[in-house]
């Protein structure tokens, strides 16, 4: 299993098909330890995450075709956090040195078309859309939603992906040029899809009123 995932680390697609040639279970086996990937792929793998995790996190979509031909399962979540695929596939660090957006929605789309539940939610109900609305992936968040994600569903906290849109994520490098520009983006698409201002999270808070920064609540108020 280490083999094959130093392999998917190094995108050395031949190495991976030969591993599966010899040993097709490993498309299915689990990770036995937790660890923070940093280098050319940066991503958690947690305990029950597959081989399929690691290769979607970091855009590996050729890799990804090959372990979902020899059996991975595109709603595999059996880690702690119960994140799918999926779920890897829509995270980004848009200030990161190997970001790729039209590897992310490549990806996005391979494991859509295998199957991949587009509204599961994980552990804190969080769907996929919603970490693509929060990592601030605005190719991966129009792809979502134009494949049926759902911009109303809200997480644990109440939260819907249009909430997250309006407000600070948390997310590291969110306050650069970059992340604020895939925010507008975000904002608009949601905009265009016909969401209302008017949504309200959990608490009865509407994407209205969780707006607080001038330039957002301008967008907010031309599109209400």
């Amino acid at each position: 299993m280490r083999t094959l995932l130093a392999a998917i680390l190094n995108d050395d697609r031949a190495k991976v098909q030969q591993l599966l040639r010899t040993d097709s279970a490993l498309a299915t086996h689990t990770i036995g330890e937790a660890r923070l990937y940093r280098s050319k792929i940066f991503h958690w793998l947690y305990v029950g995450d597959t081989a399929l995790h690691l290769a979607v996190a970091g855009y590996r979509v050729e890799i990804a075709e090959r372990l979902l031909a020899a059996g991975s399962d595109p709603n595999a979540a059996l880690n702690h956090r119960r994140s799918g695929p999926l779920h890897y596939a829509a995270d980004g660090y848009v200030t990161g040195p190997a970001w790729d957006p039209k590897r992310q929605v490549k990806t996005i789309r391979c494991l859509l078309g295998a199957g991949a539940q587009i509204n599961a939610q994980d552990k804190n109900g969080a769907s996929a859309l919603h970490r693509a609305v929060r990592t601030r992936c605005a190719a991966a968040a129009k792809c979502l939603l134009q494949a049926g994600g759902d911009p109303t569903l809200k997480n644990i906290s109440g939260s819907t992906p249009f909430h997250l849109a309006v407000q600070n994520t948390g997310r590291g490098g969110s306050g650069a040029e970059i992340a604020k520009n895939a925010q507008r983006e975000i904002i608009r698409l949601l905009l265009d899809s016909g969401v209302s201002v008017a949504l309200k999270d959990g608490k009865g808070q509407s994407v209205l009123d969780c707006a607080r920064t001038g330039w957002i609540r301008e967008m907010l108020a031309d599109g209400a």
